[in-house]
């Protein structure tokens, strides 16, 4: 497998940083995976991209004394074990050769955290709101981690990289990279609710930004229909916990900004993708 020095470089600078700010805050992904987790784990993972991910993780993480910490609250506990798995499964699928097997593994790994996310809100958590919005999260969430589990059963990664590879590539790792600092000052967050809101909707920046770069560089029908179900669904979520987040004295305008200016790109480039289908069956 081929990938660029450039998305090497963005994949291993947000691995690092993913782990600097893991001790930082004392995260307890040294801590063993569950049984079912590492099975999953390697029941999906192609062969080839296991060694980079196990060398990076361990090199990593070496020397990491987590029992040093512990002041930690067992909500942040919960929080950060759950982003690193997710990172971890996101990792793999960023280094996948086909860009449509490389959305659907990062994008289940990024649901799995969601609802893991969710879980950690209903256990904790006390708002309504966002206890209503943590169920909602898994309910929809759920069947969608079916689909990809299921079509990657059949859909192997390809055995070299496609010509947009590299492009799609170094997406990923940009998005991964802007959404993480997000994330972690989210959970970091000592009120629960405001954790959970914080941190879910950097995650679901982040999943938006995913689906654009599977309509961008993606082939298969059924995941790029996956892509525009993630943005549809997600972007009304987005907009609840702003809201939310205003009602309760702590929003982030830039990160309001940035999404209104996210949402007009993506309707500039759904506006030129029909342009080009009518230009075509005219054409035909």
């Amino acid at each position: 497998m081929t990938i660029s020095n450039t998305s090497l470089r963005s994949s291993y600078r947000f691995a690092y940083l993913a782990t600097s700010i893991a001790a930082a805050f004392a995260l307890s992904a040294c801590q063993p995976k569950s049984e079912d987790t590492e099975a999953t784990l390697t029941e999906e993972v192609a062969p080839e991209a296991e060694a980079p991910l196990a060398d990076t993780a361990t090199d990593a993480h070496a020397g990491h004394d987590m029992s040093a910490t512990p002041d930690m609250s067992d909500m942040l506990k919960e929080y950060t074990k759950s982003m690193t798995d997710m990172h971890a499964e996101m990792m793999v699928g960023m280094g996948y050769n086909d860009p449509d097997t490389a959305f659907a593994k990062s994008m289940l790994g990024h649901h799995r955290g969601a609802v893991d996310m969710a879980k950690i809100e209903l256990k904790y958590g006390t708002d309504a709101a966002m206890r209503e919005l943590a169920q909602q999260v898994i309910d929809s969430q759920q069947p969608e981690i079916d689909t990809m589990k299921k079509w990657l059963a059949t859909h192997p990664d390809a055995a070299k990289p496609k010509p947009e590879t590299a492009e799609m590539q170094q997406a990923f790792a940009a998005g991964m990279d802007a959404m993480h600092g997000e994330m972690m000052a989210g959970i970091a967050d000592p009120v629960p609710d405001m954790a959970f809101a914080r941190g879910m909707l950097a995650h679901h920046i982040g999943a938006v930004d995913m689906a654009k770069v599977q309509l961008k560089y993606g082939k298969d029908k059924e995941m790029r229909e996956l892509a525009q179900q993630i943005i549809d669904a997600q972007q009304p979520e987005i907009k609840i916990m702003q809201e939310w987040m205003a009602m309760s004295g702590k929003n982030d305008g830039l990160i309001e900004d940035e999404l209104l200016e996210d949402e007009q790109e993506l309707k500039e480039e759904q506006q030129a993708e029909q342009h080009g289908k009518n230009h075509a069956d005219k054409a035909g």
